[in-house]
């Protein structure tokens, strides 16, 4: 796997540590850097970025700001928050901005490294502690309302978001599926709608938070 990838922190020592994890993980990515949402958005059109780092608090603005820019911009780069923030209010907002993935500063660097390499799989880049979270969340949320509140969604929504939450892209789904990649893409944007929610990471857990993760289906 080649490509870009781009690091936006401001303090050097993270941003150095976090340059020499992803030459670790995905040694074939070109590594840029940036210390300041600004120079973060004049890079965003500089490459087709593969995954861009973006720590939420730098000295001239949030990193919120580009993460909109970044899904607006280049919606299939892989956009991951690496924070020292773990509570809802900042891993709620990022994921509303557009983040695929949401990782902790204070994660070992091997769990790290690890995870990294998975992106590329599709698998959400999320740290343990944050997933047990949005699944609580999600819980919480269950039990507040009754069941039939709950969204329903169809047969073949229920495979396809199946599909996602295990982590495969879109032309895996809709091989598995025996249908086209255009089709599988307008089921997810409408499964997307009818759940609120707006990006891979969000979609697995609510796969996982319905159970479909280890039911039998068509999809392997």
């Amino acid at each position: 796997m080649t490509g870009h990838a781009l690091i936006i922190e401001d303090h050097t020592e993270t941003r150095h540590w976090l340059h020499a994890l992803l030459q670790q993980a995905l040694p074939s990515l070109t590594v840029h850097t940036a210390s300041s949402m600004q120079s973060g958005l004049a890079l965003i059109p500089a490459h087709d970025w593969r995954i861009v780092l973006i720590d939420l608090g730098l000295p001239d603005g949030s990193g919120m700001t580009l993460l909109e820019a970044l899904h607006d911009q280049q919606p299939s780069a892989q956009s991951v928050v690496v924070t020292v923030h773990s509570d809802d209010r900042h891993l709620f907002r990022a994921l509303a901005a557009g983040a695929q993935g949401y990782l902790l500063k204070s994660q070992p660097s091997d769990q790290l490294v690890e995870q990294l390499r998975q992106f590329n799989s599709g698998m959400p880049l999320l740290a343990p502690a944050i997933a047990r979270r949005m699944l609580a969340h999600f819980r919480g949320r269950t039990t507040r309302h009754s069941g039939s509140d709950e969204p329903p969604l169809t047969p073949r929504e229920t495979d396809i978001l199946r599909g996602i939450g295990r982590g495969l892209k879109i032309s895996e789904v809709a091989t598995c599926l025996n249908l086209t990649e255009s089709t599988v893409a307008s089921y997810v944007k409408q499964i997307y709608r009818k759940l609120s929610i707006s990006n891979r990471a969000q979609a697995a857990l609510e796969a996982a938070r319905r159970g479909l993760l280890n039911s039998p289906s068509e999809l392997h």
